[in-house]
């Protein structure tokens, strides 16, 4: 029950951060390719800690609003940032979903993206595949950052399929997938792994090779999969709470 309770707290102060920028944006007080106020002054502004506005602009950053650069800040995204309200309104009904559906609904779905933005990918997307690779490699020791990165990796696949539905359904399962898995991302380990593997998956779509997009990604969850299997079941031997097991040697999360 009191775990129930603080990840509703958690869930409160994320959206306490989502929606006080979809208001300065709404409002003009922010604006495309304007950098964040200092992390320590937003988190006063707001009245919540470092760790809470940290959370929020994590989420921001995943689902495409804002745009982290390593070692320089946070910006607001270019073009006109639509905050997802479908994937916000879907969230808390997505949680309900067991991990192995996630998967199974996954492979089936991102395959085939992987597969068209091989084919119909253009420059801009390719630009931005790259971008997250390289920033993924800049942030193997810190995981929460890593996240960020490796969410909108895939989702720039997905917007590289040019469907537009299939982007859509993938929008919202990267909501749940990015909420899900910030709680236990600080047990992930050794990232360049699966940093190599997203890079991988990146050159076999700009050199538009359809069929090893598709199999590399395939791959990529399956060993997703699997790590995560191990984190349940290492869960499961301890009898804790995901967030306070012990690290387990899970390479490929995201």
């Amino acid at each position: 029950m009191q775990n129930e309770l603080t990840q509703n707290r958690e869930a409160h102060l994320t959206m306490q951060v989502v929606n006080h920028i979809r208001t300065l944006i709404e409002d003009g007080t922010l604006k495309p390719g304007d950098k964040i106020p200092p992390e320590r002054e937003f988190a006063q502004e707001l009245k919540i800690s470092r760790a809470s506005l940290r959370t929020g602009i994590g989420y921001l950053a995943a689902m495409g609003v804002m745009r982290v650069r390593h070692g320089v800040g946070t910006f607001v995204a270019d073009g006109p940032p639509e905050i997802g309200k479908s994937s916000l309104g879907l969230m808390g009904a997505l949680h309900g979903f067991k991990s192995w559906q996630m998967f199974e609904a996954r492979l089936m779905l991102e395959s085939g993206l992987a597969a068209l933005a091989a084919k119909r990918g253009k420059e801009e997307h390719l630009t931005v595949l790259a971008e997250e690779v390289a920033e993924m490699y800049a942030t193997v020791d810190d995981p929460e950052e890593y996240l960020i990165h490796d969410v909108r990796f895939h989702r720039t696949i997905a917007q590289a399929s040019d469907n537009p539905i299939l982007a859509a359904l993938m929008e919202t399962i990267t909501t749940a997938l990015y909420d899900e898995r910030r709680k236990t991302v600080e047990l992930t380990r050794n990232l360049k792994d699966s940093a190599d593997t997203h890079r991988e998956i990146y050159r076999a779509i700009r050199s538009r090779n359809s069929a090893e997009a598709r199999r590399l990604m395939e791959r990529h969850l399956e060993l997703a999969k699997s790590a995560q299997d191990i984190e349940e079941q290492e869960a499961l031997r301890k009898n804790k709470q995901p967030r306070n097991r012990p690290p387990v040697n899970a390479k490929h999360r995201v």
